[in-house]
Protein backbone atom coordinates (compact mmCIF):
# COMPACT_ATOMS: atom_id res chain seq x y z
CA UNK A 1 0.00 0.00 0.00
CA UNK A 2 2.77 2.44 0.96
CA UNK A 3 4.66 1.69 -2.27
CA UNK A 4 1.54 2.28 -4.34
CA UNK A 5 1.07 5.62 -2.60
CA UNK A 6 4.67 6.66 -3.21
CA UNK A 7 4.28 5.64 -6.84
CA UNK A 8 1.26 7.92 -7.15
CA UNK A 9 3.28 10.74 -5.61
CA UNK A 10 5.95 10.21 -8.26
CA UNK A 11 3.31 10.64 -10.95
CA UNK A 12 1.90 13.73 -9.27
CA UNK A 13 5.11 15.41 -8.21
CA UNK A 14 5.45 17.72 -11.15
CA UNK A 15 1.98 19.08 -10.45
CA UNK A 16 3.24 20.76 -7.27
CA UNK A 17 4.32 24.38 -7.56
CA UNK A 18 4.61 25.15 -3.87
CA UNK A 19 7.84 24.14 -2.15
CA UNK A 20 6.07 23.91 1.21
CA UNK A 21 3.73 21.27 -0.21
CA UNK A 22 6.68 19.34 -1.58
CA UNK A 23 8.34 19.36 1.83
CA UNK A 24 5.09 18.16 3.36
CA UNK A 25 4.98 15.27 0.90
CA UNK A 26 8.46 14.22 1.96
CA UNK A 27 7.54 14.53 5.63
CA UNK A 28 4.44 12.37 5.20
CA UNK A 29 5.83 9.67 2.91
CA UNK A 30 9.40 9.32 4.20
CA UNK A 31 9.89 7.66 7.59
CA UNK A 32 11.06 10.07 10.24
CA UNK A 33 14.83 10.39 10.47
CA UNK A 34 15.70 8.75 7.18
CA UNK A 35 16.39 12.05 5.43
CA UNK A 36 18.17 14.08 8.08
CA UNK A 37 19.31 12.14 11.07
CA UNK A 38 20.93 8.95 9.81
CA UNK A 39 24.68 8.69 10.33
CA UNK A 40 26.75 9.10 7.22
CA UNK A 41 28.43 6.05 5.72
CA UNK A 42 32.05 6.49 4.69
CA UNK A 43 32.54 6.75 0.94
CA UNK A 44 34.43 3.83 -0.63
CA UNK A 45 37.92 4.62 -1.88
CA UNK A 46 37.54 6.11 -5.38
CA UNK A 47 41.05 4.94 -6.29
CA UNK A 48 39.64 1.46 -6.81
CA UNK A 49 38.53 2.79 -10.22
CA UNK A 50 41.89 4.19 -11.24
CA UNK A 51 42.38 1.57 -13.97
CA UNK A 52 38.98 2.32 -15.50
CA UNK A 53 39.62 6.07 -15.45
CA UNK A 54 43.07 5.55 -16.99
CA UNK A 55 41.43 3.47 -19.72
CA UNK A 56 39.05 6.34 -20.47
CA UNK A 57 42.02 8.71 -20.68
CA UNK A 58 43.83 6.30 -23.01
CA UNK A 59 40.77 6.12 -25.27
CA UNK A 60 40.55 9.92 -25.34
CA UNK A 61 44.23 10.23 -26.24
CA UNK A 62 43.96 7.63 -28.99
CA UNK A 63 40.69 8.83 -30.52
CA UNK A 64 39.13 12.24 -30.81
CA UNK A 65 35.88 12.55 -28.90
CA UNK A 66 32.84 14.44 -30.18
CA UNK A 67 31.85 17.82 -28.78
CA UNK A 68 28.26 18.52 -27.75
CA UNK A 69 27.68 14.80 -27.34
CA UNK A 70 25.33 12.85 -25.12
CA UNK A 71 27.43 11.82 -22.12
CA UNK A 72 26.19 8.73 -20.27
CA UNK A 73 27.76 8.46 -16.83
CA UNK A 74 27.11 6.27 -13.81
CA UNK A 75 27.42 2.74 -12.56
CA UNK A 76 27.12 -0.67 -14.24
CA UNK A 77 23.68 0.04 -15.69
CA UNK A 78 25.39 2.68 -17.82
CA UNK A 79 28.55 0.63 -18.44
CA UNK A 80 26.53 -2.35 -19.72
CA UNK A 81 24.23 -0.25 -21.89
CA UNK A 82 25.00 -0.40 -25.61
CA UNK A 83 24.33 3.30 -25.87
CA UNK A 84 25.95 3.84 -29.28
CA UNK A 85 23.75 1.08 -30.71
CA UNK A 86 20.55 2.41 -29.13
CA UNK A 87 21.19 6.00 -30.21
CA UNK A 88 22.80 5.57 -33.64
CA UNK A 89 22.07 9.09 -34.88
CA UNK A 90 23.64 10.76 -31.84
CA UNK A 91 27.21 11.46 -30.82
CA UNK A 92 27.65 9.26 -27.73
CA UNK A 93 30.23 9.07 -24.96
CA UNK A 94 29.78 6.31 -22.36
CA UNK A 95 31.68 6.69 -19.11
CA UNK A 96 30.00 4.15 -16.88
CA UNK A 97 31.99 2.04 -14.45
CA UNK A 98 30.61 -0.89 -12.46
CA UNK A 99 30.14 -0.38 -8.75
CA UNK A 100 30.28 3.42 -8.84
CA UNK A 101 28.78 5.61 -6.13
CA UNK A 102 27.87 9.23 -6.77
CA UNK A 103 30.88 10.15 -4.63
CA UNK A 104 33.11 8.36 -7.17
CA UNK A 105 31.64 10.36 -10.03
CA UNK A 106 32.24 13.53 -8.06
CA UNK A 107 35.85 12.51 -7.42
CA UNK A 108 36.58 11.95 -11.11
CA UNK A 109 34.31 14.73 -12.30
CA UNK A 110 36.91 16.73 -14.24
CA UNK A 111 38.17 13.60 -16.01
CA UNK A 112 34.80 12.13 -17.04
CA UNK A 113 32.53 15.16 -17.43
CA UNK A 114 33.87 18.67 -18.04
CA UNK A 115 36.57 17.67 -20.51
CA UNK A 116 33.88 16.53 -22.96
CA UNK A 117 31.69 19.65 -22.80
CA UNK A 118 28.59 17.54 -23.51
CA UNK A 119 25.25 18.90 -24.66
CA UNK A 120 23.47 16.57 -22.24
CA UNK A 121 24.51 14.36 -19.33
CA UNK A 122 22.44 11.21 -18.78
CA UNK A 123 23.11 10.22 -15.18
CA UNK A 124 22.38 6.85 -13.56
CA UNK A 125 23.91 6.35 -10.14
CA UNK A 126 22.79 6.01 -6.54
CA UNK A 127 21.70 2.39 -6.54
CA UNK A 128 25.02 1.20 -5.12
CA UNK A 129 24.85 4.02 -2.57
CA UNK A 130 21.55 2.68 -1.25
CA UNK A 131 22.94 -0.87 -1.22
CA UNK A 132 25.86 0.41 0.88
CA UNK A 133 23.31 1.75 3.41
CA UNK A 134 23.93 5.42 2.74
CA UNK A 135 21.06 7.63 3.87
CA UNK A 136 18.73 9.41 1.48
CA UNK A 137 20.14 12.72 2.75
CA UNK A 138 23.73 11.65 2.05
CA UNK A 139 22.89 10.48 -1.47
CA UNK A 140 20.96 13.66 -2.20
CA UNK A 141 23.83 15.80 -0.92
CA UNK A 142 26.29 14.01 -3.20
CA UNK A 143 23.98 14.48 -6.17
CA UNK A 144 23.54 18.16 -5.35
CA UNK A 145 27.33 18.51 -5.30
CA UNK A 146 27.44 17.13 -8.83
CA UNK A 147 24.63 19.35 -10.12
CA UNK A 148 26.08 22.52 -8.62
CA UNK A 149 29.49 21.84 -10.15
CA UNK A 150 27.98 21.07 -13.55
CA UNK A 151 25.84 24.20 -13.45
CA UNK A 152 28.89 26.28 -12.60
CA UNK A 153 31.22 24.78 -15.21
CA UNK A 154 28.81 24.00 -18.06
CA UNK A 155 25.66 26.07 -17.56
CA UNK A 156 24.27 25.18 -21.00
CA UNK A 157 24.57 21.41 -20.44
CA UNK A 158 21.31 19.68 -19.57
CA UNK A 159 21.33 17.02 -16.85
CA UNK A 160 18.90 14.09 -16.89
CA UNK A 161 18.69 11.84 -13.82
CA UNK A 162 17.44 8.32 -14.55
CA UNK A 163 15.46 6.97 -11.59
CA UNK A 164 17.02 4.20 -9.52
CA UNK A 165 15.60 0.97 -10.86
CA UNK A 166 13.57 -1.64 -8.90
CA UNK A 167 15.56 -4.82 -9.62
CA UNK A 168 14.55 -8.27 -8.34
CA UNK A 169 17.92 -8.77 -6.64
CA UNK A 170 17.54 -5.57 -4.64
CA UNK A 171 13.79 -5.52 -4.23
CA UNK A 172 14.23 -5.57 -0.45
CA UNK A 173 15.81 -2.12 -0.80
CA UNK A 174 13.09 -0.66 -2.97
CA UNK A 175 11.41 1.34 -0.20
CA UNK A 176 14.60 3.33 0.38
CA UNK A 177 15.31 3.56 -3.35
CA UNK A 178 11.82 5.00 -3.86
CA UNK A 179 12.49 7.55 -1.12
CA UNK A 180 15.75 8.50 -2.82
CA UNK A 181 14.02 8.86 -6.18
CA UNK A 182 11.36 11.07 -4.62
CA UNK A 183 13.95 13.27 -2.91
CA UNK A 184 15.91 13.74 -6.14
CA UNK A 185 12.75 14.34 -8.18
CA UNK A 186 11.70 17.02 -5.70
CA UNK A 187 15.13 18.61 -5.81
CA UNK A 188 15.20 18.64 -9.62
CA UNK A 189 11.80 20.29 -9.74
CA UNK A 190 12.63 22.98 -7.19
CA UNK A 191 16.20 23.75 -8.30
CA UNK A 192 15.85 23.61 -12.09
CA UNK A 193 19.35 22.10 -12.12
CA UNK A 194 18.24 18.75 -13.51
CA UNK A 195 15.39 16.77 -15.02
CA UNK A 196 14.14 13.67 -13.25
CA UNK A 197 13.17 10.83 -15.62
CA UNK A 198 10.96 8.05 -14.28
CA UNK A 199 12.77 5.00 -15.65
CA UNK A 200 11.67 2.93 -12.64
CA UNK A 201 7.88 2.57 -12.82
CA UNK A 202 7.90 1.08 -16.37
CA UNK A 203 10.01 -1.81 -15.07
CA UNK A 204 7.23 -2.95 -12.73
CA UNK A 205 4.49 -5.36 -13.77
CA UNK A 206 0.76 -5.01 -13.10
CA UNK A 207 1.28 -6.39 -9.58
CA UNK A 208 3.73 -3.62 -8.75
CA UNK A 209 6.83 -5.84 -8.63
CA UNK A 210 9.80 -6.04 -11.03
CA UNK A 211 9.02 -7.56 -14.41
CA UNK A 212 11.48 -10.45 -14.61
CA UNK A 213 11.59 -10.27 -18.42
CA UNK A 214 13.16 -6.82 -18.22
CA UNK A 215 16.14 -8.00 -16.16
CA UNK A 216 19.18 -10.15 -16.83
CA UNK A 217 19.63 -13.55 -15.22
CA UNK A 218 21.49 -11.99 -12.29
CA UNK A 219 18.29 -10.18 -11.31
CA UNK A 220 20.25 -6.96 -10.96
CA UNK A 221 21.01 -5.58 -14.40
CA UNK A 222 18.65 -4.86 -17.26
CA UNK A 223 18.01 -7.25 -20.14
CA UNK A 224 17.88 -6.09 -23.73
CA UNK A 225 14.14 -5.59 -23.30
CA UNK A 226 14.74 -3.47 -20.21
CA UNK A 227 17.23 -1.25 -22.00
CA UNK A 228 14.77 -0.89 -24.89
CA UNK A 229 12.30 0.63 -22.43
CA UNK A 230 14.92 3.08 -21.16
CA UNK A 231 15.85 3.93 -24.74
CA UNK A 232 12.26 4.63 -25.70
CA UNK A 233 11.74 6.81 -22.63
CA UNK A 234 14.73 8.93 -23.57
CA UNK A 235 13.54 9.22 -27.15
CA UNK A 236 10.25 10.57 -25.83
CA UNK A 237 12.29 13.12 -23.89
CA UNK A 238 13.71 14.37 -27.15
CA UNK A 239 17.09 12.61 -27.01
Amino acid sequence: MWLNSIGNKFKQIFCFDNLAILILVLWVFVPSGSLSFASEIADPNPLRFQKEINRFNWQDAKNSFPRQALLFIGSSSIYKWKTAHDFPTQQIINRGFSGAHISDINHYYSRIVTRYKPAKVIFYCGENDVAANKSVAQILTDFKTFTHQLKQDLPATKLLFLAIKPSPARWHLWSKMAQTNLAIATYCQSSNNCTYIDTATPLLNSNGVPNQKLFAKDGLHLSGAGYAIWRDILYRQGI
